[in-house]
């Protein structure tokens, strides 16, 4: 059976070019979806114009500060659609402000991780990442392919 791909929502292009280059090095087989704005997320997830959704993301990494739709809104929909709303969501973010990692746990984020400036420290996170959410970390049985 085929993993389940991880979402990528960032529209910084070295930012996505190191995340996917950390993914790389650490190994993990999930395919990665890459969007870069909002909008492009939802329709990922929830389908547009007619078109069904692509395949429920294994997790989510979330950027906040988007482009046409923020990540806080992504977020909300992701929580209030029965398809979505068990899918680990990771705030993968520059943001340090106090009111948006507080905001981002109230709409339900399972985690929030500040984008570390140095690529040796931000290969590290990513690769933690994967590690427990689609390793040690045990899914619910609709996103275990159950």
């Amino acid at each position: 059976m085929r993993e389940a791909p991880i979402l990528l929502v960032e529209d910084n292009p070295d930012d996505e070019a190191l995340t996917l280059r950390a993914f790389k090095r650490s190994a993990v087989v999930n395919d990665i979806e890459v969007v870069r704005d909002g909008q492009e997320a939802l329709d990922y997830l929830f389908g547009c114009d007619g078109e069904d959704a692509s395949p429920t993301p294994a997790m989510i990494l979330l950027d906040l500060k988007l482009p046409k739709v923020d990540g806080l809104e992504v977020l909300k929909q992701v929580r209030a659609h029965e398809d979505t709303r068990l899918v680990p969501v990771v705030i993968l973010t520059s943001s340090h402000e106090e009111i948006d990692l507080i905001a981002t746990y109230g709409h339900g984020a399972n985690s929030y991780v500040r984008k570390p400036v140095d690529f040796n420290q931000f290969a590290e996170s990513v690769r933690q990442l994967g590690l427990y959410w689609l390793v040690v970390n045990e899914a619910p049985p609709i996103l275990a392919g159950a």
